[in-house]
C-alpha cells in the first residue's frame, strides 16, 4: 500500500513538473514574439530620461522598425554602418553627407524615384542622412531664424532625428515645392508602401509622432509593415504601439 501511494506521488510531482516547463516554455516562446514586434530593440538598448531610449551604435542596423522620436533617442555617436549614396537625382543644394542613406534602404529608393519616373513623376532626392553635429546645427539655425516654438515643431532636436538613422530621407521634385496637392506630393503618398516606404509624419498625427506633417518625409519600414501603416491609416508608433 505504501509503495502504491508513493508511485503515486511521485507522478503528480513529475506530473507538475512537466507543466511548470511546458508552461515556462510558452511564456519564454511569447516573450520572444513580443519582443521582435515590438521593434527588437536589444540588450544593450539603454534607458534614460525617463522614458527616453538612448540607443547606441550596438543595435541592429538592419532593423529598419527602429523608432526615433521625442521619447526615443539616438546617441551622439550613433552612426548607421553601410552608408552610400543611392542611384538617384538630388537637388544642387543638399549636401555630400546628406546624399548617403543606410545601406538597407538604398535598393528600395532606387526602385520608387525609377517607378515614379516611368510613370511621368520625377522625384528627386533631398536630405538623408545626418550627424548628430549636423542636426545641432540645423535646429539651432531654425531657433534663431524662427524662434523656438517653430523649431520644435517642424525640426527634430538632436539625437531625436531619424535623419540620424539613414532610413528615411525627403522628397522634392523640380520646382522644390512637394506638398499634398502636388502630383509628386500625390503619387509618393499613394505609392510609397509599395516599396516600404511610410509618409513618417501624416497629417492629423501630429499629437502622436510630435512632428508637423511632412509630406515629403519617407522612412522605410519594409514592404509588410508599410503596407499595414498604409491601409489602415496609422503612425510607426501606433503600429510599434508606442
Amino acid at each position: 500500500m505504501k509503495r502504491g501511494l508513493k508511485r503515486f506521488l511521485i507522478f503528480i510531482l513529475v506530473g507538475f513538473g512537466v507543466l511548470y516547463l511546458s508552461k515556462s516554455d510558452i511564456l519564454f516562446t511569447k516573450g520572444l514574439i513580443y519582443n521582435e514586434n515590438k521593434s527588437n530593440l536589444n540588450k544593450s538598448d539603454k534607458l534614460s530620461n525617463g522614458n527616453n531610449i538612448n540607443i547606441n551604435n550596438d543595435v541592429d542596423l538592419n532593423d529598419y522598425l527602429l523608432l526615433v522620436n521625442k521619447d526615443h533617442e539616438l546617441s551622439k555617436n550613433y552612426k548607421p554602418k553601410n552608408l552610400i549614396i543611392p542611384d538617384i537625382p538630388f537637388t544642387d543644394l543638399v549636401n555630400t553627407e546628406e546624399k548617403h542613406v543606410a545601406g538597407v534602404i538604398a535598393k528600395p529608393l532606387e526602385n520608387l524615384i525609377n517607378e515614379a519616373k516611368y510613370e511621368g513623376i520625377i522625384l528627386i532626392g533631398n536630405s538623408g542622412y545626418r550627424s548628430y553635429k549636423s542636426q545641432k546645427n540645423i535646429f539651432n539655425d531654425r531657433v534663431k531664424s524662427q524662434g523656438i516654438e517653430n523649431a520644435e515643431a517642424y525640426v527634430a532636436k538632436p539625437g531625436f532625428s531619424e535623419h540620424q538613422t539613414g532610413l528615411c530621407i525627403d522628397i522634392t521634385n523640380e520646382e522644390n515645392f512637394l506638398i499634398q496637392g502636388t502630383r509628386e506630393g500625390d503619387w509618393l503618398a499613394e505609392n510609397s508602401y509599395r516599396f516600404g516606404f511610410i509618409i513618417r509624419y501624416p497629417l492629423g498625427k501630429e499629437d502622436i509622432t510630435g512632428i508637423e506633417y511632412e509630406p515629403w518625409h519617407i522612412r522605410y519600414v519594409g514592404e509588410e509593415a508599410a503596407k499595414y501603416i498604409y491601409e489602415n491609416g496609422i503612425t510607426l508608433e501606433e503600429y510599434l504601439g508606442r
